[in-house]
């Protein structure tokens, strides 16, 4: 609430409260002269999200136990939020060519992310998702991208050895932050970032920036004094554009190196490699800040969402042991590494079948992400006045946004246990990892935009979880204290997680 105190605050917060009040008496008199449609239940004000924005999503959650979809008014439009999978197979699929990025989403996004996949609709999005749709389902870039897991994920046990050799508690959400960076670095531009061993203080800074500018990013969404602020190059605006400074400036250095590699020795086959940017400047030519854009757009999919996923994955397996044993007790009768000590060497010999075969592993990463998504909510805008399954009316202009977080806590959708972390609703009669309807478990979009990388991310997570559980029992640095999300683009653990390693027996 201390962003009331400032008068500059106070003034926007009455503008803002001002315009809502004439909003709703407008929007009313506009709907009573079309009485024969409806329109979704008013449930709160663009006011309301700013107030709770530190709990947004539980707040956002509230709302949705009392309305499956409900709109919440602004001085611009109606933003109409759904945890109805009929809906959400609406507008992710079925009218798909009607519920867009649109300018709203644009330019709400465009400074952090460009004209990526995130932000564009179109051509544009069109061209991106078949380029990146086909690398994802390579072989070349799939055994590219394993080896770099690997060889992170031992890193990663080796510091956690450490620590739990002195029992020292550790922020694991920041270790698996700075692993899945360098990860995704090295997929992404070929290059050795090495943030883990804080090796490399301009890759913190970016890192640092990253975060920030994703947080400063959503804000907009709650903040009507935002583009003014822009304008006079001040508060959380100026904080953006200098953080968005730092990111660049990282960003565009690699691309340099690499097109100056490129142009020095065009038939020189070593720069030819198998990351993402060498990949793309051999099927496509392009100018910097196209390759700036699709690269970030790449790196926040790539290192935020598994990093948030293995961090909440920890979480759940600290508040249920009794999960973390079938876990680990899997990974053991599936490896079937059992006298290997060495973690490199256990590492190195995790092989693709094994991992396949880890369904209960598979299924208690699903249910972390049923509970915790790493996207919590995603936006639409409505490009043409239409009527939703459920009857009722979205107007032009409308957003028109889904929810994973609410959705995966809601009783209709999951029954009556949705708020329980149990794996086993993911599992057949034999065990078998069973999948769900994208349109319920929304968790990585569904329809032509659902995620390429999914399978990816999957892979990643489970090298990852299947080496630390094989090693490490983990457990609370202190069970007293809150954990609870940070509220950005993307689920993190708000001020990290910190847990105490224990070397698992018997490795």
């Amino acid at each position: 609430m201390e962003f009331l105190y400032s008068p500059f605050s106070l003034a926007a917060t009455f503008l803002l409260l001002g315009l809502i009040v004439f909003a709703v008496i407008t929007r009313k008199i506009q709907e009573n002269h079309g009485k024969k449609k409806r329109y979704h239940p008013i449930a709160g004000t663009m006011l309301d999200q700013l107030i709770n924005f530190h709990r947004l999503h539980h707040y956002m959650t509230d709302l949705a136990t009392k309305h499956k979809t409900y709109r919440l008014i602004t001085p611009f439009r109606n933003e109409v939020y759904t945890s109805n999978p009929a809906n959400v197979e609406y507008i992710l699929k079925t009218k798909f060519e009607n519920y867009g990025k649109g300018t709203y989403n644009y330019t709400i996004l465009k400074d952090l992310l460009g004209d990526g996949i995130f932000t564009v609709d179109g051509d544009k999005w069109r061209e991106q998702r078949k380029i990146s749709s086909f690398e994802f389902s390579t072989r070349v870039l799939r055994d590219f991208s394993s080896v770099i897991f690997k060889k992170n994920v031992a890193k990663l046990a080796n510091i956690i050895s450490e620590a739990a050799n002195f029992k020292q508690i550790i922020d694991i959400q920041d270790l698996f932050m700075k692993s899945t960076l360098d990860s995704i670095f090295k997929v992404a531009f070929g290059v050795e970032l090495d943030s883990m061993c804080g090796s490399n203080e301009e890759g913190k800074r970016f890192s640092n920036a990253f975060d920030d500018a994703s947080a400063m990013s959503l804000r907009r969404y709650v903040d009507i004094s935002w583009k003014i602020k822009k304008a006079l190059n001040i508060g959380s605006e100026a904080k953006l554009k200098e953080n968005i400074r730092v990111i660049d400036n990282f960003v565009y250095k690699l691309i340099r190196r690499k097109t100056e590699q490129m142009h020095k020795s065009p038939d020189d086959s070593s720069w030819k490699k198998d990351d993402i940017l060498s990949r793309f400047l051999q099927v496509t030519e392009t100018n910097s800040k196209y390759l700036r854009d699709i690269i970030l757009n790449f790196i926040i999919a790539g290192k935020d969402t598994t990093a948030v996923t293995l961090s909440w994955f920890i979480y759940m397996l600290c508040k249920h042991p009794e999960v973390q044993e079938k876990v680990a007790q899997e990974i053991k009768e599936e490896t079937g590494n059992h006298e290997i000590t060495d973690i490199a060497e256990f590492t190195a010999n995790l092989g693709e079948e094994a991992l396949e075969k880890m369904h209960y592993l598979h299924a208690a990463l699903s249910e972390t992400v049923r509970i915790y998504p790493a996207l919590p909510v995603d936006a639409k805008i409505c490009l043409s006045d239409d009527t939703l399954p459920d009857g009722f009316c979205v107007k032009k202009g409308d957003m028109v946004a889904y929810q994973p977080y609410a959705m995966g806590r809601m009783k209709f959708i999951w029954g009556d246990d949705a708020e329980d972390f149990r794996p086993e609703r993911w599992l057949d009669e034999n065990g078998c990892f069973r999948p769900e309807s994208p349109f319920k478990f929304t968790a990585f979009q569904a329809g032509p935009r659902i995620c390429p990388g999914r399978e990816f991310a999957y892979r990643q997570m489970k090298i990852f979880a299947a080496v630390l559980l094989h090693y490490f029992v983990f457990k609370m640095g202190d069970d007293r204290k809150a954990v609870n999300y940070r509220t950005m683009i993307n689920l993190q653990i708000d001020g990290g997680l910190h847990i105490l390693a224990f070397h698992r027996l018997g490795c």
